[in-house]
């Protein structure tokens, strides 16, 4: 008599269960030498038994270093299959907190199909053998996805769905992405996982509202533009896919506003890269390597981040200075140990910036800041490192007019000709020109606040020529005791 499918398939899983027990008992029982040999042939036998066929895809590759695209994609890909019904989800909060992204759960199974194959997922998550009670997850936990197919239906699965699945996956990305500010970790936040912590990137600024002159400002844009559609150019020329921009210029010119403004410009996350709190050019290389691509990484006042501006000179002048310093004055020996406790150096974040590690990782942006161009290091700032260098200066008449519009909704009045001389002749930076600017009380007038502004103007020139003349004073004083003496 014939025995059903059922029936044959309880037999076969039946017989499989015999051998899993009787290949455990050889495992504990056998030599080592023979279970190499024994394991090869009992791979065969259940790959033979067993139709199906799993791949795995980890959260993180490389020794656990970055965390893999692939997993990303997935997530992304099976949140967004509303025919996939897994009844444990894990939401989260995408597009300035207004709407939810669902994701399945740890250690949850889904059925998919595509092209008419059908599809297991399994959401997997491994804790380390021996638990320790703590307040803060494990960094040992790992994670993965398991997508099982049959046999007969790989090249399907290999052939184009993985490439599908990678495609939505990004798209979905794309869709929900909430761009995020980041910031690493001082070196007591052990229980962290990641080097990085983040919060969402909300600040307002877009080119459209920076107080720069128009036609500076469109070279920037087109810089940027350039950058974006460059991945096959910079393949082309044999450059990693990145661009240093240096930003200096006095306090208040908007160097902070040019970098959020370039980041909503570009659909870019801010890595704010804060040296003092970085140990040792090792741990440096480490936070590179986490940061994503399609990002900003941004070291705001360089000059003062850490003592790495002219350190081969400073070298010098010390070894000739002696020991005879220290022994008179071990107070300053013990700040001057302090402030070196972080030992990144400038060979360190040169390699950060452009060395063979900076390639770990594409479309990104780095971006320092200073208020004193003058005080760093050449080799920090040559090109090919900061590529493009951008003066943020005093505020000019062009820039008065897009601040005017932005706190007035006004594009022309009586008074602007005398402020566009004022301007020529006073250097204010935009910060002051729209604190000026901006309404003091509740239906304030236009003119008011202009009013406030030209006199604010007028008392800036005559500080300004105040102090050139007793600069002229001093310096003619000086001039006249050195043709005396």
């Amino acid at each position: 008599m014939a025995i059903s499918m059922t029936e044959l398939w309880t037999q076969i899983g039946s017989f499989m269960a015999t051998i899993m027990f009787v290949w455990a008992i050889i495992q504990q029982y056998f030599p080592y030498q023979l279970l190499g040999h024994m394991e090869k042939y009992v791979n065969k036998l259940t790959g033979f038994l067993y139709p199906y066929i799993t791949i795995t895809f980890p959260e993180y590759t490389g020794e656990r270093l970055r965390r893999s695209e692939a997993f990303i994609a997935i997530r992304n890909y099976l949140g967004s299959r509303s025919n996939i019904r897994a009844k444990r989800l894990r939401a989260e909060a995408v597009k300035d907190r207004k709407s939810l992204v669902l994701c399945m759960d740890d250690n949850e199974e889904v059925i998919d199909e595509f092209e008419g194959v059908k599809i297991w997922w399994t959401s997997r998550k491994s804790t380390p053998k021996t638990q320790t009670i703590s307040y803060h997850p494990s960094s040992d936990e790992k994670r993965s996805y398991n997508l099982t197919f049959h046999r007969r239906n790989r090249d399907i699965i290999l052939g184009s769905f993985i490439n599908h699945i990678m495609e939505e996956g990004k798209v979905v990305e794309l869709k929900n992405r909430q761009r995020k500010l980041y910031m690493n970790n001082s070196n007591n936040d052990w229980w962290h996982k990641s080097n990085w912590r983040h919060v969402p990137f909300e600040h307002p600024a877009k080119f459209r509202t920076l107080a720069m002159d128009p036609k500076k400002k469109q070279e920037i844009i087109n810089d940027l533009v350039k950058f974006k559609n460059g991945k096959e150019y910079y393949e082309k020329v044999g450059k990693a896919w990145k661009r240093g921009y240096l930003l200096y210029g006095p306090p208040g010119t908007g160097k902070s506003t040019m970098i959020a403004a370039m980041a909503n410009f570009m659909e870019y996350d801010v890595y704010d890269l804060e040296l003092t709190s970085v140990k040792d050019n090792t741990e440096l290389k480490k936070l590179l390597i986490e940061i994503s691509n399609r990002s900003i990484i941004v070291i705001e006042d360089i000059d003062c981040s850490l003592d790495l501006t002219g350190q081969r000179k400073k070298k010098k002048t010390e070894e000739e200075e002696g020991t005879e310093e220290k022994i008179k004055d071990p107070v300053k020996e013990a700040e001057k140990e302090e402030k070196k406790q972080s030992k990144v150096t400038l060979s360190g974040l040169l390699n950060f910036i452009d060395g063979i590690w900076s390639a770990c990782g594409g479309e990104r942006l780095i971006i320092f800041t200073t208020n004193h161009k003058e005080k760093l290091d050449e080799a920090l700032i040559r090109r090919g490192r900061m590529d493009k260098h951008i003066e943020m200066c005093y505020c000019g008449f062009e820039a008065f007019k897009v601040l005017a519009m932005n706190y007035l909704d006004v594009e022309w009045d009586d008074s602007y000709e005398k402020i566009r001389e004022l301007l020529k002749e006073t250097e204010m930076t935009p910060a002051d020109v729209a604190e000026n600017l901006m309404p003091k009380y509740e239906g304030e007038k236009t003119e008011e606040c202009l009013k406030r502004l030209v006199e604010a103007l007028e008392s800036a020139k005559e500080e300004g020529e105040k102090k050139k003349a007793e600069e002229g004073a001093k310096k003619a004083e000086k001039e006249k005791k050195e043709e005396s003496s």
